[in-house]
């Protein structure tokens, strides 16, 4: 395991990074709901890209999950996670501004990786992408410590 690794907890769960543990869903809750509680007890580093966009979309854990996020699509920017292309990315720029707050050399990489995506591939994204990332790059880029 790399020095890398072990920052970022690989064989840690989010049950045990981000206290308290969730425990058991409901009985009646949705697919989604369960599918998250399920996830918290995983350990990091086996969590898959689609484990990633669900955690991100619902904003579970973030200061965990987004560098796990981050590293996946610095290799990879328009990986389909699950839905479609680039959805990990959409996901990770939709996080809330406070997430990324804490995490402003990450999300510094993100919005360079964001400014750098092809305008082609750019444009096969769903309807309002360019929005969202043109919003996310703005963001970044008034922050002091970016670039």
């Amino acid at each position: 395991m790399s020095r890398m690794d072990r920052l970022l907890h690989l064989d840690r769960t989010l049950d045990q990074l981000d206290p308290p543990a969730w425990g058991s869903p409901a009985a009646d809750a949705t697919h989604l709901v369960r599918k998250v509680h399920a996830l918290r007890r995983v350990p990091l580093g086996q969590l898959g890209p689609a484990d990633l966009r669900t955690l991100v979309s619902q904003q579970v854990a973030l200061p965990y999950v987004l560098p796990l996020a981050v590293r996946l699509l610095l290799e990879e920017p328009l990986l389909d996670a699950y839905f479609y292309e680039g959805d990990l990315l959409l996901a990770a720029v939709n996080a809330p501004a406070s997430a990324w707050a804490r995490l402003p050399d990450l999300g510094a990489r993100l919005c360079t990786l964001v400014s750098a995506l092809p305008e082609p591939a750019v444009a096969r994204l769903p309807t309002g992408a360019t929005e969202e990332l043109a919003r996310f790059v703005r963001w970044a880029d008034s922050l002091p410590s970016t670039r």
